[in-house]
């Protein structure tokens, strides 16, 4: 997987906070040897995300675990499905029941949504792209967890690509500042994105040579006159107060982004469950 030490990191986080010196109603109940199987189980139509994580979870605890998946990240399942089997160790299967079902959850749950996203998008050059507005701590799972459902990760950071937006083009003094300022402090080869709201900054991001060109909080027709204008000349994305509801009529308008806070930032778990038997 990508970003294996920023997900290494978060599981030993996450093991810290949960089971930090060990649990002590399973490790007086349960004797150490017991084995078991563990069946998760949809409680709800979805679309499955994290089974490649919550995996790693469990091999934290236990190296020889019989981890049968009987489905793969990504895979749309229905309310009643058996998604996986895992044999080990009974304390293991208690150790790591609620940490990989907080992770399966909320991964599918957004994996889930954004495929409803996706599907309305369907039969449209206009991608759908994911926001830095994710869980702090967790934005490598929220962005994997839009991948499997369907979406494009946009920028993972503030390292990886340059957004140019107001703030920035006040501290400037214009847009085309801003650009030049930025191009004499960063190798070639990352992505340029410039902030717009009204004509005349789309005008001057494009002589700028901005790369994508976001058109934020605008009307349909005001996007529609942006994208004929920009011709191609650089990638469009619609962004700001962007829903469900919306999301046909803004990609007619030509845009080649559409870019959701919501797929993270509004996440409802997909419910899953946890059975054991001895």
């Amino acid at each position: 997987m990508e970003n294996d030490k920023l997900i290494d990191q978060l599981i030993d986080l996450a093991i810290e906070e949960d089971i930090a010196g060990g649990d002590i109603t399973t490790n007086s109940i349960i004797p150490a040897h017991s084995r078991a199987i563990a069946e998760m189980k949809m409680k709800a139509d979805g679309v499955i995300s994290g089974l490649k994580v919550i995996r790693r979870v469990y091999e934290r605890f236990e190296k020889d675990i019989v981890w049968t998946p009987l489905v793969k990240d990504g895979e749309t399942v229905r309310k009643g499905d058996i998604i996986l089997r895992i044999e080990a160790s009974y304390r293991c299967l208690l150790l790591g029941e609620r940490l990989s079902l907080n992770i399966l959850q909320r991964m599918s749950g957004i994996a889930t949504e954004t495929a409803k996203y996706v599907r309305e998008l369907a039969g449209t050059p206009t991608q759908l792209l994911d926001t830095r507005k994710t869980a702090p701590g967790l934005r490598v799972l929220d962005k994997m967890a839009v991948k499997d459902g369907g979406g494009t990760n946009h920028r993972m950071g503030l390292y990886d690509m340059v957004m140019i937006k107001d703030n920035h083009i006040k501290v400037a003094g214009s847009i085309t500042r801003a650009v030049e300022a930025v191009k004499a402090h960063i190798p070639g080869g990352i992505k340029i994105e410039v902030e717009t709201t009204h004509p005349d900054e789309v005008k001057e991001a494009l002589e700028a040579k901005a790369d994508i060109i976001m058109l934020d909080n605008m009307d349909n027709a005001a996007m529609a006159e942006a994208v004929k204008f920009i011709g191609g000349r650089a990638k469009t994305e619609a962004s700001g107060n962007m829903n469900i509801s919306r999301l046909k009529e803004v990609a007619a308008t030509g845009v080649d982004f559409i870019s959701v806070g919501a797929l993270t930032h509004s996440v409802k778990a997909l419910d899953i469950s946890m059975n054991i038997k001895a």
